[in-house]
């Protein structure tokens, strides 16, 4: 067992240690868009024996901190995934308390006043209460001059091209703007003007948490050319110091975009 004096060095020294990473980061090759696919939550409270619930809460928790660490180094848009289109098939006793914790948590990010908040994500899927807490923040926020939020709840990488491709579509046709039309002028720009974060940059850094090596559907169009970080921790484990190495992994690469 560990003592206090030794925990207490320990804490010191990992203090230093991560003054020392921040300094090290260049300001310039800080990302302006970073994406987080939170991971490990239900594994994290099971590991304890505990209810995935408490698992979901700690998460919810650890995104207000990260959004911090982001806002502290520069970067200007976040990304954060707390619930794809496929997890809204999860059964009712686990996903009916969890979106409760993300409406709480989207009210205490409104509540902040710091950041504004996109929902981004097909709401129509979701209860009416949480679609209308999501729309409720992005109203109470869209006058903040701070950090972008985009809160990714319902969202699914491929139902966002299927709902860009419509969306393209049901604008052209209002214009009288046949099929065949569209489809000799029609390219990447158009739709990308069509997705959840048009007008904002693609996300230069993906983060996931918990070890798994997979982006499972997480912004596909805008993540063609970003940079990948994969932690090991858990996400409620995830540490400020986790969040310097992949940021400062970031810095210290050579970007090729695509090439």
């Amino acid at each position: 067992m560990q003592t206090p004096g030794k925990q207490k060095l320990r804490d010191a020294l990992m203090m230093i240690y991560e003054r020392r990473v921040q300094r090290s980061l260049p300001p310039e090759r800080i990302p302006r868009h970073i994406g987080v696919i939170i991971d490990g939550n239900r594994r994290w409270a099971r590991s304890a024996g505990n209810p995935v619930s408490h698992g979901h809460e700690a998460g919810a928790s650890k995104i207000t901190e990260f959004l911090h660490w982001c806002d502290d180094v520069g970067v200007k848009v976040v990304t954060v995934w707390m619930l794809s289109t496929d997890n809204l098939t999860r059964p009712a006793d686990e996903l009916e308390p969890l979106l409760r914790i993300i409406e709480q948590a989207v009210d205490e990010l409104t509540a902040i006043g710091r950041w504004r908040i996109h929902p981004v994500g097909a709401l129509d899927l979701l209860p009416s209460a949480t679609a209308e807490t999501l729309k409720r923040a992005e109203t109470a926020t869209q006058d903040s001059d701070g950090m972008i939020v985009n809160v990714a709840v319902g969202y699914g990488g491929r139902r966002e091209l299927a709902d860009a491709v419509r969306s393209l579509l049901l604008e052209e046709a209002a214009q009288g703007i046949s099929i065949e039309e569209l489809a000799e002028r029609v390219d990447v720009e158009h739709i990308a003007r069509h997705l959840y974060t048009k007008g904002q940059p693609d996300p230069d850094l993906v983060i996931r948490t918990s070890g798994e090596q997979r982006l499972g559907g997480f912004l596909l169009w805008q993540s063609a050319l970003s940079e990948f970080y994969f932690c090991e921790a858990l996400w409620p484990d995830f540490r400020h110091v986790d969040f310097l190495r992949a940021v400062r992994s970031y810095a210290q690469r050579e970007r090729r975009f695509g090439t």
